[in-house]
């Protein structure tokens, strides 16, 4: 039997991110919540069966073993309480809340109920996450000291129907709550913790914050610079690690995002498409390209569904999506304060 999941919300994280992952998993998409007739329509198209509700009431009611909340930053918070106290696990959509509080209270209600709470940071199973962890246990780079991990665009006029882009900080928008989530948590996945050394948060096209760097010292002795960017016409390489004994460049995205995009989806968890980064080892001059490990976001709801039928552990522990949100709120803070 398929395990039965509800989607609320069915914008892009929704339809082109959730819905496909979930349909090549195993999962039966039993019921889509949104209050917007055009995507009604769309999940309708989707998955013929499903049934579509306007609120989270009613999509709790829908006899679920899972709610996956992938609606606007604004009602994670909501959308995610509304599953806990019908006692369904629920996965919420980065960030989990929009502040170190919200992020609190959604993880407490979780463990207060006895029910599972975990966050999609669905970053950690691209190409060049997993090849960065085999080249690290690898030690061919020495010592790691530092790295630059990139989410930089081009983008220089605002996308008015973009509600990322134009809603404050305190509604969700804003790439500091978009863009690094990712960025934090990948690099707290492969140098442990961290705590915050400084932070530039600014907005160069007049809506939500869209420029940002984070500057993170690890536990580990790594230093992690960080940077989210929608105005940059030369964007840097997507991964520079340097380490004592050489560096590891990696200069562009997986094509996962293209695929789902593109209606595509993992067919039983596995993708029969190459979703591979190009990696390079770089010593000075000589410079090797090394054997990427595929990506696959698969590997995030195959380990939720072991979750819920076996009691193996969630793919994500609750610590690291707490302590992503500390290092925001931090950050938002200082870059508060620097302008």
């Amino acid at each position: 039997m398929s395990l039965r999941v509800g989607i609320a919300g069915y914008g892009l994280a929704g339809r082109y991110f959730h819905a496909p992952l979930l349909k090549g998993c195993g999962f039966e998409v039993a019921a889509v919540q949104t209050g917007n007739s055009e995507r009604s329509a769309h999940a309708l198209s989707d998955f013929p069966s499903t049934t579509v509700v306007a609120t989270i009431e009613e999509l709790v009611a829908q006899r679920l073993d899972l709610v996956v909340v992938a609606s606007a930053n604004l009602v994670h918070a909501q959308h995610a309480l509304g599953a806990i106290k019908a006692g369904i696990p629920v996965v919420v959509d980065k960030p989990m809340g929009r502040t170190l509080a919200e992020t609190k209270e959604i993880v407490n209600a979780g463990q207060s109920a006895g029910v599972a709470v975990s966050t999609f940071f669905n970053r950690r199973w691209d190409s060049d996450a997993l090849t960065i962890k085999k080249v690290l246990a690898s030690g061919v780079l020495g010592e790691v000291h530092r790295i630059d991990s990139r989410f930089e665009r081009f983008r220089p006029e605002l996308n008015a129907t973009s509600w990322r882009e134009n809603m404050s900080a305190a509604d969700g928008g804003g790439q500091l709550l978009d863009l690094q989530p990712h960025l934090i948590s990948t690099a707290i996945d492969w140098f442990g913790s961290a705590e915050l050394v400084t932070a530039s948060v600014r907005s160069l096209r007049g809506g939500a914050d869209d420029d940002s760097l984070l500057v993170l010292r690890h536990d580990s002795g790594v230093m992690s610079y960080l940077s989210a960017s929608a105005v940059v016409g030369a964007p840097g390489p997507r991964i520079r690690i340097l380490g004592t004994k050489g560096a590891l460049v990696i200069n562009d995205l997986d094509p996962q995002e293209a695929l789902l995009r593109a209606g595509k989806f993992p067919e039983n968890g596995t993708w029969t498409y190459p979703t591979t980064s190009q990696a390079f080892l770089h010593r000075g001059d000589l410079v090797e390209e090394i054997e990427s490990i595929p990506g696959n976001y698969g590997h995030f709801y195959k380990a939720v569904e072991l979750a819920i039928s076996a009691g193996a552990p969630w793919p994500i522990p609750n610590s690291d999506a707490l302590l992503v949100a500390a290092i925001i709120d931090q950050a938002r803070e200082i870059g508060t304060r620097a302008r």
